[in-house]
């Protein structure tokens, strides 16, 4: 099944550019598209549609930048509490930043950054300024005064006319953000205010990915943005005004449908006509669809996520991350697929190389026993435990690239006295208890081996060829750990166990 492609790019790229520029065309060339879900690195997406490439929306910016203005919207409270997107484990302004760098690379520059619900919170205030003295501009907008009921205090100039309107020149406008909730709505509308009072009859739309609404309500892809969604409990639901309106079952998510009357006197007010819209599903622009390619691969690669949810929901509830509801409410949608946890190829492999280790008596973390399996892309399975001197993470890789590289399993690829000046260093310099080489530290002494060892520096070429691959370990990864695989791009999933009975994991 590696390799195949379940999505077809580039017909998403040219059925989706041709609505955004029809749908720009009916606004009087001045058009605010509210990107949702991710703009770039979206791997919810690749694991759930595969073929389809994380960064096709930045293709598709990228075809429509000479027509393209982008605002980039993080809200305050995401910046105060320090909100962690979880598939890179960076803050939520650290991910703005990034984003910012990224578009430049790709040739995309961003107009400004809007801080919304600003209410000077101390690390927003310091996030702004660490911005505006790298010569980017900022907007702060405040909570809307009025906002969801009194419409006419809305659209007032108590309303979206007290923030700031942004001066953009281009006919598209795409509104981002590093996460849900960051008020892309909010500022599209003030937008819209701001240019109904200057004669502008400019309009918004949404750019939408999941749910997929031409597709079942309880298609495994939609139950997969369920889980995904859990923790912030979103949920589809058919939409009912798109039924009313045109006869015609479509699904949506449940904000969407809940907002829609709301936003649509909104725009009514602002517009000062009947809404362009008949149905939240109107107002998305999304042929994902239509791109489908391998309709089974795509519900088997789904079911797949659902369970990943439910192992990543599991670890941050013991870690404290997260409500036991979460996680009951992806028990339930593994029930209703009628899978369990164990369906996942690479879990029974893990949990047996730790009860393996376990009898051989092998001497790690304070007698703690963890075990690792990958994947590889041909189907076979790997697995590591921990020992002395590795990490489980460190010995199935290292186990892994060996065998990619068809080096025999009696050759070291680490030396002797490599592994003993980083115990070294380690024990003596850093004073650390611990001499277990954790997945960064064995990459790192893998690549000093590469230089004067052949063998090695062949195994280390071969991990590349990991990218992609599904992992699961019997324990929460150390930090170490962690971020060794978040470099290597592996699929990710543990057991909800804590490799040490230490609370504190530097």
């Amino acid at each position: 099944m590696t390799g195949a492609i379940g999505f077809d790019n580039e017909k998403y790229i040219r059925e989706q550019a041709q609505e955004i520029l029809e749908r720009v065309k009916r606004f009087d060339n001045k058009l605010y598209l509210e990107f949702g879900g991710k703009l770039m690195y979206d791997y919810h997406a690749a694991r759930v549609l595969p073929g389809y490439d994380p960064n096709v929306k930045m293709r598709l910016l990228r075809e429509l930048k000479d027509k393209a203005d982008l605002l980039l919207c993080i809200f305050a409270g995401d910046i105060e509490r320090k909100k962690i997107r979880a598939d890179f484990g960076i803050t939520y302004d650290s991910d703005a930043m990034k984003l910012i760098d990224d578009l430049k690379e790709w040739g995309i520059n961003v107009l400004g950054v809007v801080i919304t619900r600003f209410e000077g919170q101390p690390a927003a205030v310091q996030f702004k300024n660490k911005l505006e003295r790298r010569g980017i501009r900022v907007y702060t907008h405040r909570f809307t005064k009025g906002y969801p009921t009194d419409i006419d205090v809305i659209v007032s100039d108590e309303g979206y006319g007290a923030n700031d309107y942004i001066e953009t020149t281009r006919p598209l406008v795409i509104v981002t953000g590093p996460g849900p909730g960051s008020g892309k709505l909010a500022t599209s509308l003030s937008q819209l205010y701001h240019d109904y009072r200057r004669n502008i009859r400019s309009g918004y739309a949404k750019f939408e990915t999941f749910p997929i609404w031409n597709i079942p309500l309880k298609h495994p892809v939609n139950i997969a943005y369920e889980a995904a969604t859990a923790d912030i409990r979103d949920f589809n639901i058919i939409d009912p005004f798109h039924l009313e309106a045109y006869g015609t079952t479509v699904v949506n998510y449940n904000r969407d449908v809940e907002v829609f009357p709301v936003l649509r006197r909104i725009l009514e007010k602002i517009t000062g006509c009947d809404s362009f819209y008949k149905s939240p599903t109107d107002m998305g622009v999304n042929r994902a669809g239509f791109a489908i390619k391998d309709d089974e691969m795509v519900r088997e690669a789904s079911r797949q996520e659902v369970i990943r949810r439910y192992f990543r929901y599991q670890c941050e509830y013991a870690m404290g991350f997260t409500e036991k509801e979460t996680v009951q409410r992806v028990e339930l949608l593994l029930k209703e697929f009628g899978i369990t946890p164990e369906n996942r190829s690479v879990v029974q492999p893990a949990r047996k190389a730790a009860r393996d280790a376990l009898s051989d008596e092998t001497k790690g973390n304070e007698g703690i026993y963890c075990g690792a399996a990958i994947q590889l892309k041909d189907g076979t399975i790997v697995t590591g435990s921990n020992s002395p001197m590795m990490h489980a993470a460190s010995s199935l890789i290292i186990k892994a690239i060996k065998l990619l590289a068809e080096i025999p399993a009696r050759i070291d690829l680490l030396p002797s006295n490599i592994i003993e000046s980083l115990r070294n260093f380690k024990t003596d310099i850093l004073g650390e208890r611990s001499v277990s080489l954790d997945l960064e530290e064995a990459l790192v002494a893998l690549s000093i081996s590469a230089t004067t060892n052949p063998a090695a520096q062949i195994a280390l070429e071969k991990i590349r060829d990991l990218s992609g691959c599904e992992v699961h370990m019997t324990h929460i990864p150390t930090p170490g750990d962690d971020a060794g695989m978040r470099r290597i791009g592996v699929n990710l999933t543990t057991d909800p166990n804590f490799a040490t009975n230490n609370l504190f994991i530097s």
